[in-house]
């Protein structure tokens, strides 16, 4: 599941560097997919026309620059503090467990989720069970493990997330480890802090199929109560970082140089489209934009604490939040000049943040 984490790194932010300022070539490079276009058009003043933006067109363009300060894309970031939080069986089948956290207060505040790690007890499979298993099904002795991210809708219905798998041994016993980030991070995104975590974890058969080993049978995790001492419950650990220490200062001071020392913040970067050749009698609006670039270092955690996470590379200044650039262009249609609306993703840098080089971008959650 590691190496799936790293996959979506790779669709990360598109701005050169995570967080180097947009150029004027990745501008045209996604405005020209937009149009799907292979090359700016080559229009003189007098073809083009400058078509004046009739009123719904530029209420669309406004009604983008508004959307576009408010849902910004969100990335990633990454762990100081440790919190380990119990939780309990809520409904418990041969194959399914439904488990609830109460999560209020448990991440500290003005801190970033580093990793969420679910454990669970594998209790040992009865030696009389398992000589039976052996006999009847040789092929195999694995079973898969998933855990699910779910939310129960206000109007009861369920929505889910698939946030890690694996397989596991019926030899084996002991605690096992799941990584829940991405759970606790769509939790994070509903906002809603009394609201309990819910993860579902299944225990499947390795294959499908008539022939697929019955080793599912015989995985169970404990679920034991007040009553039977607390050792077995399912614990959620939590990792988080000190933002006031290992992030971002915000926005650079205007008056001061950027130097080897300067945390990471944001620094203005203006693009003038009015002094660029593609542009001219192609872009009608805006002039030129703020475009932000993230400049300065990061404070790096120290060496014991890296160690837990050897995948992820030292800490660096990025964009974490973008929102894209609304343009009214000008395009031929019927041999006429109109002007048309496009938006151009992760153009502009509404927030830079520290981040591990590898650390994974999240999935967002759908209304």
């Amino acid at each position: 599941m590691r190496a799936l984490w790293l996959c979506w790194a790779l669709g990360a932010l598109g701005l050169a560097g995570r967080g180097a300022a947009v150029t004027e070539e990745q501008v045209l490079g996604s405005l020209l997919r937009q149009l799907q276009l292979s090359e700016p058009p080559a229009l003189g003043q007098q073809d083009a026309g400058r078509p004046v933006p009739p009123a719904h067109v530029r209420a669309q363009y406004v009604a983008l620059l508004q959307r576009g300060h408010g849902v910004p894309s969100r990335g990633k970031r990454f762990s100081q503090n440790f919190r380990e939080v119990a939780g309990r069986f809520l409904v418990s089948e041969a194959s399914t467990h439904l488990l609830v956290f109460g999560m209020e207060r448990r991440l500290p505040p003005n801190s970033e989720l580093v990793q969420a790690e679910l454990r669970l007890l594998q209790e040992p499979v009865p030696p009389a069970a398992l000589r039976q298993h052996q006999r009847l099904a040789p092929r195999s002795d694995l079973a898969r493990v998933s855990i699910e991210w779910l939310q129960v809708r206000a109007d009861g219905s369920n929505r889910t997330a698939l946030v890690d798998s694996r397989l596991v041994s019926v030899h084996e016993s002991g605690w096992k480890a799941f990584d829940v980030t991405e759970a606790v991070s769509f939790w994070q995104q509903l906002s809603r802090p009394r609201e309990p975590l819910l993860l579902r974890v299944s225990v499947q058969r390795e294959h499908l199929g008539p022939l697929a080993s019955s080793a599912h049978r015989l995985v169970r995790f404990a679920a034991r109560g007040p009553a039977e001492g607390a050792q077995g419950e399912p614990q959620l650990e939590l990792h988080t970082l000190d933002l006031g220490h290992f992030g971002a200062q915000g926005n650079c001071d205007p008056e001061a140089p950027v130097t080897e020392g300067t945390r990471c913040c944001r620094r203005e970067t203006y693009i003038d489209l009015q002094g660029v050749t593609w542009a001219q009698n192609w872009v009608l609006e805006p002039p030129g934009f703020l475009a932000y670039e993230c400049v300065g270092t990061c404070p790096q955690p120290p060496a014991a604490l890296a160690a837990r996470w050897p995948f992820l590379g030292p800490r660096q200044c990025v964009a974490s939040e973008t929102a894209p650039l609304p343009m009214i262009v000008s395009v031929q249609e019927g041999g006429r000049a109109r002007a048309r609306v496009v938006s151009l993703p992760d153009m502009r840098v509404q927030t830079c943040s520290c981040a591990s080089d590898g650390a994974p971008v999240p999935r967002r959650l759908e209304p």
